[in-house]
């Protein structure tokens, strides 16, 4: 019989609700205790899940409990304090993204981890959806021949704020919100980028940051591919939280459309491939792709502690990630190309 993990969660707001709902569904995985500053919403989650202990101070919680890991889905100025804190008490950490506020804050939390000995994930979740594991499926599989065009879109049009406020004041929004995603993304379809060109614009009045950008990466392997997502988008029906896109290579084309769909044009022929949800009892439309994709990072996670190997999505392997959204964030203040290379992937 498998040895349950002990976990804690950190951070009970609104997408740790996602996070609980799919610890839940792990036999080989526990959540033995939850913190949050708010202790009204500790003690909800705790009651709803039915996990024993309720925390407001994460030092009281590393100092009580004995932990195998433990899922901090808090905001990213959060992040480094607390994970110091598990690294301290080695314990394993799945870190929200995004990573950190800045590419320095990544560097020293991935030293911190490896200087402890302690694994350290980032809970990247759009590779890990159904729809891009099939993506991922077919460009291995060889039929679209050498990659050389590639666009993922991610826009939309959905009151963002209204269930995180907070955005509003972010200065560096949807890039480290969204793009950090597709940015991911574009690396585990087409390979490591070496070169961004990014345009940000402020469409919606009244907020701090970027709410719409198109960033254009030259990969290493020959290949580009356009980035382009937004916050201002105006569409009936509206596509959230859809990615849609095409990837294009020598030997044919696949269309990724809506709905979970996928054409693929290749050998003189056309097929269409759905993809399914995974049909769980908790997830909702228009969530239920993205909630998918949280227990299928979760389980990765798992699977990495009791394997003893490096998470696809580590702190080291992000830094990767994190320096184009770097890249992306000067070329736009600059207007220059940028060769994500200036910003060296090893810890200070």
């Amino acid at each position: 019989m498998t040895t349950r993990l002990k976990g804690a969660v950190i951070g009970c707001g609104f997408f740790a609700q996602n996070h609980l709902h799919g610890w839940a569904e792990f036999d080989d995985v526990e959540i033995v205790a939850v913190c949050d500053l708010d202790d009204a919403k500790a003690k909800a989650a705790a009651e709803i899940f039915g996990i024993a202990r309720v925390y407001t101070s994460a030092q009281a919680l590393f100092e009580t409990e004995v932990l195998d890991f433990v899922d901090i889905p808090t905001t990213m100025e959060m992040h480094e304090p607390l994970a110091g804190l598990a690294f301290a008490h080695g314990v394993p950490v799945i870190l929200q993204k995004p990573f950190a506020p800045d590419l320095d804050a990544c560097k020293r939390i991935v030293a911190a981890a490896e200087a402890a000995n302690v694994t350290l994930m980032i809970h990247e979740d759009f590779r890990f959806q159904n729809l891009f594991r099939k993506v991922r499926d077919i460009v291995d599989s060889g039929e679209l021949g050498r990659l050389t065009f590639g666009r993922l879109s991610w826009r939309t049009g959905i009151n963002v704020y209204a269930n995180q406020p907070y955005l509003v004041h972010v200065k560096r929004f949807i890039i480290m919100d969204v793009g950090v995603h597709l940015l991911d993304l574009a690396r585990f379809l087409f390979g490591e980028a070496n070169s961004v060109f990014c345009r940000t614009q402020q469409i919606k009045t009244g907020i701090a940051g970027e709410d719409a950008a198109i960033v254009l990466l030259g990969h290493d392997n020959g290949a580009t591919s356009i980035l382009d997502f937004s916050y201002a988008t105006k569409r009936d029906p509206d596509p959230f939280p859809q990615t849609l896109g095409e990837i294009e290579g020598t030997d044919g084309t696949l269309i990724i459309g809506a709905g979970g769909t996928l054409t693929l044009h290749a050998n003189g022929a056309t097929r269409t491939i759905a993809v399914p949800h995974d049909c769980r009892g908790w997830t909702s439309e228009p969530w239920t792709q993205i909630q998918d994709s949280v227990v299928h990072t979760q389980r990765h996670f798992i699977d990495s502690l009791r394997r003893g190997i490096e998470p696809a999505t580590s702190g080291r392997d992000s830094l990767a990630t994190y320096a184009l959204l770097e890249a992306a964030y000067l070329s736009a203040a600059s207007g220059a190309l940028i060769h994500p290379d200036r910003f060296p992937r090893e810890p200070a």
